[in-house]
This record gives C-alpha cells, sequence and structure tokens, in this order.
C-alpha cells in the first residue's frame, strides 16, 4: 500500500507471518526486530536524497521510480531462502518507499489549502493504518492459503503495478505552492536545512513524532505475535497465529478509519478559538494512549476481548496525530522547502524511531528470556517468552509520555511560526504582482 513519510513503513515480511520468518530463517527476536530496521535505516538515509530532488525535479517520476522498486524488490525478496539476502531487499524496498512517501504530501499541499488541504490530508493519510491492516489480513491469509508466508509477499507487488500505471499516466505534478499562489523559487540546501533547523515548531514536532513512530513500530512488529502468546496461556484457549493477525489487522483497520479522519475533524473544530490545537490535541492524544496500551498489555494473558479493545482504543487516539503532524509540517514551512522537510522528519523520526525500536524490543526480550528461565541453555517456556516481550513492549508506554510532552511544548511556538510562513507567501505574492518589492521574498524566505 501507499504510505506517507510520517508514517511508520509498511512492514515487511507481514508480522503476522512473524514467527513462521523466524522458524524459517533460525532466528531469535533480535534478528527478527533487526529485518525491520534494515528497511527502516534504508528507508531515512535515503529520504533527504528525495527530499532534495522533490523540490527540484519531477514529483511524478520520482514517486513512479518509488512506487515500481518498491513492487518489485518485493516481489524478488519473496523468493530468497538466505537471511542475510533477504534483509538486503528489505533494505531495497526502504529504498523504493522514501522515495514517494516523502514527496506524495507535498503535492497535495500544492493542490488545497487550508481546512480543505487538512480534509484531503486526512484523506490521504486514512489509507496509513487501513493499509497497515489490510496487510495483516491480506499476508495471513494468503499464507494460510497456499501454506507459505511466501505467498502474503507477492499480493502487494499486484497492486504496485496499478500504482505505477496510475502515477505515471494519470497524475499531473503542480507547481510548488501552486495553491498558495506564491510561486517562490527553490534556495540553496544548506539555506533549506539550516532554515529547519531554527524552526521551532518543526523540530519539536519533529522529536515528538519521533516518539509515535518508535511506539507504532514497536507495536506494529510484535503485536501479533505478543497477542498470539499471551492469549494462548489462557486455560482453553487455542488460538492459530493466522486468526490473531487477521484479529489484529481488523483492529488496526477500524482503529484507523475512525482516529485518522477525527484529528482533523477535532482540530478544525477548536482552531476558531484555539490556534494552538494541532500540537495540543496530539500531546493530549499520546498521554491519552499510554494507559491504554498499557492497560491492553496487562490484560493479554487474562482476557481476549477487554486486550482487542483497549489496543482498539490506543490505537484510535494515537492515529489522531497522522494527517494533523502532515498539516503541522506543511504550514510552518514555505512551499519550495517542503519535500526537504518531509525527508528531514523522515530522517529524524525514523532514526531515532522504528529504525530501532523494533530490534530493541527484540534485544531486550531476548536478554529477559534469559534471566526469566529456569535454565539458560534450555528452551524459554510460553510463558517466559510471554512476559519477556511483555515486559520490552512497556517501553512504549514510557515513549507516549514523552512525545506527548514535545508535542505540548510544539504549542508554544506553533502561532507564530505559521504567521512567519504566511507572511512570507504573502510577500511573494505582492512581489509577483509588484516587481518593486524585489527584495520582500529572500527575506522572509531566509528566516
Amino acid at each position: 500500500m501507499l504510505r506517507s513519510s510520517e508514517k511508520t513503513p509498511a512492514p515487511d515480511p507481514d508480522p503476522g507471518v512473524l514467527t513462521y520468518v523466524k522458524d524459517e530463517f533460525e532466528i531469535g527476536d533480535d534478528s527478527a526486530g533487526f529485518l525491520q530496521t534494515v528497511f527502516v535505516v534504508a528507508y531515512m538515509v535515503f529520504a533527504p536524497i528525495f527530499g532534495y530532488l522533490g523540490d527540484r525535479y519531477s514529483r511524478r517520476i520520482i514517486m513512479a521510480f518509488g512506487v515500481g522498486l518498491w513492487s518489485m524488490t518485493t516481489l524478488f525478496g519473496s523468493f530468497i531462502t538466505n537471511f542475510t539476502w533477504f534483509a538486503v531487499f528489505r533494505g531495497l524496498v526502504g529504498i523504493g518507499e522514501a522515495s514517494y512517501s516523502t514527496i506524495a504530501p507535498t503535492i497535495i499541499s500544492d493542490l488545497f489549502v487550508g481546512n480543505v488541504r487538512s480534509k484531503m490530508l486526512a484523506i490521504f493519510y486514512f489509507a496509513i493504518p487501513v493499509g497497515s491492516g489490510m496487510g495483516y489480513i491480506v499476508g495471513s491469509v494468503a499464507g494460510g492459503v497456499a501454506g507459505d508466508w511466501r505467498w502474503g509477499l507477492r499480493v502487494t507487488p499486484v497492486l504496485g503495478a496499478v500504482a505505477v500505471a496510475l502515477v505515471a499516466l494519470a497524475m499531473k505534478d503542480p507547481e510548488r505552492g501552486a495553491a498558495e499562489d506564491s510561486h517562490m523559487t527553490a534556495t540553496s540546501y544548506s539555506d533549506d536545512l539550516r532554515s529547519l533547523v531554527k524552526n521551532p515548531s518543526f523540530m519539536l514536532c519533529t522529536i515528538a513524532f519521533t516518539c509515535v513512530t518508535f511506539v507504532t513500530g514497536a507495536l506494529a512488529w510484535w503485536g501479533p505475535q505478543f497477542i498470539f502468546l499471551g492469549l494462548n496461556l489462557q486455560e482453553g484457549m487455542d488460538m492459530s497465529l493466522e486468526s490473531v493477525a487477521y484479529k489484529f489487522g481488523l483492529v488496526c483497520m477500524f482503529a484507523g478509519a475512525l482516529g485518522v479522519p477525527l484529528g482533523p475533524a477535532l482540530a478544525q473544530r477548536a482552531r476558531a478559538s484555539l490556534p494552538d490545537c494541532d500540537p495540543v490535541l496530539c500531546g493530549l492524544a499520546l498521554l491519552a494512549s499510554a494507559p491504554l496500551v498499557y492497560l491492553a498489555l496487562i490484560a493479554v494473558s487474562k482476557h481476549a476481548a477487554l486486550t482487542f479493545l483497549l489496543m482498539f482504543l490506543g490505537m484510535v487516539v494515537l492515529n489522531l496525530t497522522w494527517s494533523i503532524v502532515a498539516d503541522i509540517v506543511l504550514y510552518v514551512v514555505i512551499p519550495p522547502r517542503r519535500s526537504t522537510a518531509e525527508a528531514f522528519l523522515i530522517l529524524i523520526s525514523h532514526m531515532f524511531g522504528d529504525a530501532g525500536s523494533p530490534y530493541l524490543v527484540g534485544v531486550i526480550s531476548e536478554s529477559l528470556k534469559k534471566s526469566l528461565s529456569w535454565s539458560p541453555t534450555e528452551e524459554p517456556s510460553a510463558s517466559v517468552q510471554f512476559r519477556a516481550l511483555q515486559y520490552s513492549l512497556f517501553i512504549t508506554c514510557f515513549v507516549e509520555v514523552i512525545g506527548g510532552v514535545f508535542f505540548l511544548l510544539t504549542a508554544i511556538y506553533i502561532v507564530r511560526d505559521k504567521l512567519k510562513v504566511d507572511n512570507a507567501i504573502t510577500a511573494a505574492v505582492a512581489q509577483r504582482t509588484e516587481p518593486s518589492h524585489s527584495t520582500a521574498q529572500e527575506e522572509n524566505a531566509s528566516e
């Protein structure tokens, strides 16, 4: 599925069949988490390159290239039998995704403005959790029907081929800043980076969103396996991994379907009376999600329905942030720097977020298995495996609280920084209609 830059990239292989991947390659939790880390590292490292290109060259061509690379490497990777090469192809998938997810939101920003832009971004980001949920379902169902988890990777490339055709033949590449009629020209890359670093709203929002990606990366990667282990500890419970992955996918889909559009809807209602409502809403959402996720992690070994309900509620409030964060990045940065801003957000949020969280949780889990087992040389029992992963995932709750605090700090600067961008665009329009104001754009753009 197509992804945006702010969202955690689509796991591949599907976490719903992660146990089968571990069994085939004979790897532990740490190596399994490392697979996602390889993907995200490639994703974040190449994002700045595509961000630079996206501010200066044809975004349509770059997006078509990205979707094509993502589709081909996903398909070819499904035939790899060596773990090292499998990890390499995961990195190539990350490069493909970085190319188009960096640019797609900026095209929306050039087509719409104001509340309409917020609504269009909500529709766009609606595909993140829904597509992720579909990934769990399709991966588990396709793998179950074919009797081979690899078939879960061979379905989405077909959809990718359709997407390449649509991007190449039907999509138009609007002029940068067209919706705002700014017609600003690109500045040097060093000026772009300097401006972003000096932008407190952008930097604080980036740090806060890093916490979001840390949590979503860990939960998306380990969620199905953790719930599977916990539910099967209940007396009389015998649930297959495919069934757990299917239900987890449904939870992700419905939580996203409700949470993603609900975020901008609440923000639009509050903006008239609370100009800084966007980061405030995101901060409160993370602070509300933390106890819900904690309770879900506790309830999983005792009550199946309550576990999925709490996970659903935690994901709903977490999903409130997706399109709001995208909107913040777009309205606190001038049009010719927005692809660079998206790329910088990807680099930081994934470098310190979901690039390491699946691996970190896996390493902690493997370490705890040894300390919780009666004998380090024996295979850990199902109870030990569950508790080790549970204790490891508790870290996500603390990270959510930290992210909530940084979103609230963003609210201190958001109104001022948005006004700077509005003034820069106004000056650019004035320069275009009144040539005597030739220095207006440069002075505002350099702020």
